[in-house]
């Protein structure tokens, strides 16, 4: 049980001060504090405490004002602490602020005050890679975030692609309505919210997008003679979705090349760049959109990179990685798919083993409720699925190979757990060794990056004029 607090602590704690005792008592007896760090993001707020021994902590949280509040046994104030109070941005959405202070000797209490109500979750890692033991805050939004409504209002928002004919909704039939099966949620869906504005999320300052105004009164008719209508005309009301995928992100940084570069970093400005390309382009008439499992420097687990990859209705998923090896002249480019007995080579086989712990480097709580959710979503995989995921590598790896020399000519295999989805052709994409100068510095160009997402956008439509996706719209 706590020490009771006196009324003067209570207030000094409640005021958003930060409290910082100086002077001999920062030198902490037992745990020091060696890294504090702060991950923003639309889908979770990260907050982790690195230590050289790892830390006890209670958690108990406050309604109203919303606030975290977790005592940590065995460390008191240190200076590094400073940082973390320092490092909320003022756009973070989940936290307004945090103030520490010694709660009793050997017992520190840190408050993490929110901006709106939050479903925390509170756990310890052990030390792995780079990391020493690290006691993490994740603190999730009581309405998680539907990554189906974000794509559908960022298509409303953004308005259909250049040269996409859209047609106004047709009225409902009365009869002979097709099968449950050939029905497009995604476009009932987009014809549905066109029709009322969409309500902004909690805590967000994005004001709700205006309903689409109704088409304007036809002209009278003219007295011209009948043309016949063409059998072949359809509705573009059929997304053909990509999901992108930048590896890695947040605590787990991904390969590091010699001059500092960050995995993470360059495959998000390179999914970037090929969002841009998705989503100014149409296939067969059918407009195109990205969604990317994540768009900023956050971590996101492998196994819900490949449920958003789902729930989206995902025609496509792609992963976009550097590699990485243990000495400097491995170089080129590689195209890797999920193979159901065994890995193609022993490279792609290590490989795989190294991306597959990225769960444990980025920090995955396995004490999540959902967490064997996850785990059973990796044992799913189909044939079709691993023979749909080479041809989209082979497309993939054709153009890429345009750019410069390839590690491997043909698509690997391996057993990545990001490219189990049962139902989506999925690849990873090898970009360049970032751990080869020479490549390492190309893939920082920013001229390169656009060389590489105009390749990967050549490939997806090069997959498509092969396999053309699907029908999924209605039948009219």
């Amino acid at each position: 049980m706590n020490a009771p607090v006196s009324p003067s602590r209570r207030a000094l704690l409640q005021s958003g001060a930060v409290v910082l005792l100086l002077g001999a008592q920062q030198i902490a007896r037992g745990a020091s504090i060696v890294a504090v760090r702060v991950w923003p993001a639309p889908e979770y707020t990260r907050v982790t405490l690195e230590s050289d021994t790892q830390l006890s902590a209670r958690q108990f949280f406050v309604a109203s004002p919303p606030r975290l509040a977790v005592d940590i046994d065995g460390i008191e104030l240190d200076p590094a602490l400073r940082e973390l109070v320092a490092k909320v941005r003022p756009d973070d959405p989940f936290i307004a602020g945090i103030r520490v202070g010694q709660n009793a000797p050997g017992v520190m209490r840190l408050v993490i005050d929110l901006k709106q109500p939050a479903l925390p979750q509170v756990f310890t890692l052990q030390p792995v890679a780079a990391y020493q033991h690290r006691l993490v805050f994740d603190l999730y939004p009581t309405q998680p975030p539907d990554p189906l409504e974000a794509l559908i209002s960022e298509r409303l928002r953004d308005g259909p692609a250049p040269g996409t004919l859209v047609e106004p909704p047709a009225p409902p039939p009365t009869a002979h309505l097709p099968p449950a099966a050939q029905r497009d949620p995604l476009g009932d869906l987009i014809a549905q919210q066109s029709q009322r504005p969409v309500p902004p999320r909690v805590g967000s300052d994005r004001p709700a997008i205006p309903p689409v105004p109704p088409p304007a009164p036809a002209a009278p008719p003219v007295a011209v003679a009948p043309r016949p209508v063409a059998p072949t005309a359809s509705r573009t009301d059929r997304i053909i979705i990509v999901a992108l995928d930048p590896g890695h992100g947040g605590e787990d940084p991904g390969a590091t090349g010699g001059g500092g570069t960050h995995e993470k970093d360059v495959v998000l400005r390179i999914a970037h760049l090929l969002r841009e390309r998705i989503n100014n382009t149409t296939i067969g008439g059918n407009p195109m959109r990205a969604f990317m499992t994540r768009d900023a420097d956050f971590f996101v687990p492998l196994g819900v990179r490949v449920q958003k990859a789902r729930r989206v209705q995902a025609d496509l998923f792609i992963s976009i990685h550097a590699d990485a090896f243990t000495t400097p002249a491995a170089r080129g480019a590689s195209v890797f798919a999920l193979s159901q007995s065994g890995a193609s080579s022993s490279a792609a086989r290590w490989l795989a083993n190294k991306e597959n712990e990225a769960d444990l480097v980025g920090g995955l709580n396995v004490r999540a409720q959902d967490a064997h959710v996850q785990r059973a979503l990796l044992d799913m995989s189909t044939t079709a699925q691993i023979n749909d995921s080479l041809k989209l590598g082979h497309a993939l790896l054709g153009e890429i190979g345009t750019l410069g020399r390839l590690h491997k000519g043909t698509v690997e295999q391996a057993g990545f757990a990001v490219l189990k989805a049962p139902d989506i052709p999925s690849v990873l994409v090898e970009t360049a060794f970032i751990s080869n100068p020479e490549e390492e510095a190309r893939l920082r160009n920013p001229a390169y990056q656009v060389q590489l997402a105009d390749a990967l956008m050549r490939g997806i439509q090069g997959y498509f004029k092969r396999n053309p996706p699907l029908a999924r719209s209605r039948s009219l």
